[in-house]
């Protein structure tokens, strides 16, 4: 919902803009000079809309990362729970190796902006691999839950790809050790416009 809400709005302003520069040019022949200040000022016009689109889209992954860390942790970056998993996102160590990240506990534990580079290498990592189920499902109502690629993302943080991908196979449902299901956190979770690269 939240996409189509945007592709309106910038559809409807660049209808507005370029309505506006036709309308100009039709009142007067322009020389050189008023072309290519026309072209800048489109050009600013088309900028202005793409940082103004990359800032919700940093808003909603900030959201995103906040709640899934307060869920995690409640936004600790020194907690360690008792399977091991540590700091704000709840990593294991075998996830962070898997990632390219061979550190000790202290080491992670103490370096928050460490934990927030290998989430974001977790989330582009499991939304390279589940892009086809995000492309497929994306906007469907599953089971009673709106999926979102926020949320799918969110159940493969909780429960690993695989465990995303049984699901939409064959209705398999993980759950973690403390019984967590990761349907709760695909529904939890879902609505963040995050438009990962």
């Amino acid at each position: 919902m939240k996409k189509k809400i945007l592709i309106i709005f910038v559809t409807t302003v660049v209808a507005i803009l370029s309505f506006g520069m036709a309308d100009g040019e039709s009142n007067h022949l322009m020389t050189v000079d008023e072309k290519i200040d026309l072209i800048e000022q489109k050009r600013l016009k088309e900028e202005s809309i793409r940082d103004s689109i990359k800032q919700y889209h940093n808003f909603e992954l900030e959201k995103f990362l906040d709640a899934i860390g307060h869920r995690e942790s409640t936004n600790r970056y020194d907690v360690v729970n008792p399977w091991g998993y540590m700091g704000r996102y709840q990593f294991g160590k075998s996830t962070l190796k898997g990632l390219g990240y061979d550190v000790s506990r202290k080491e992670f534990l103490s370096n928050p902006k460490l934990q927030e580079e290998a989430m974001m290498a977790l989330l582009n990592h499991n939304k390279e691999k589940l892009q086809k189920y995000i492309d497929v499902f994306d906007g469907k109502t599953i089971n009673g839950i709106y999926i979102t690629e926020s949320g799918i993302l969110a159940a493969a943080h909780l429960g690993g790809q695989g465990s995303v991908k049984r699901y939409f196979k064959n209705g398999k449902v993980f759950r973690d050790g403390n019984g967590t299901k990761i349907t709760s956190y695909m529904d939890k979770f879902s609505g963040y416009d995050i438009a990962l690269n």
